[in-house]
């Protein structure tokens, strides 16, 4: 099993910042996927930002591209979300996910974190 620990949500005015982090219990070196999806009420769950194919890509969500950053300390085993100029469009449910893959044949597994509230109103 992996445990993904969120922390950084919180209440923030427009145009503001917030950096989400997620600590993950396993190394980063089996890593096959991870990233940020968000969820706001109403909606279907979103990916935000992503790392694929063990690293060879990161993408972005149209709507964020521009104010957010997905970086990661592998030695901390820390996946973080810098986000900058918040809209109230960004209010959601973020959810830290982190696809493993833990042998040279194995399936990968998909592990969620328990999600953080980002609030954007004035």
């Amino acid at each position: 099993q992996v445990q993904l620990v969120e922390s950084g949500g919180g209440l923030v005015q427009p145009g503001g910042s917030l950096r989400l982090s997620c600590e993950g219990s396993r190394s980063f070196r089996s890593i096959n996927a991870m990233g940020w999806y968000r969820q706001a009420p109403g909606k279907e769950r979103e990916l935000v930002a992503g790392i694929f194919s063990g690293g060879a890509r990161t993408n972005y969500a149209d709507a964020v591209k521009g104010r957010f950053t997905l970086s990661r300390d592998n030695a901390k085993k820390i996946l973080y979300l810098q986000m900058n100029s918040l809209k109230p469009e960004d209010t959601a449910v973020y959810y830290c996910h982190m696809q493993h893959i833990f042998s040279v044949e194995g399936s990968p597994v998909d592990f969620w974190g328990q999600g953080t509230q980002v609030t954007v109103s004035s």
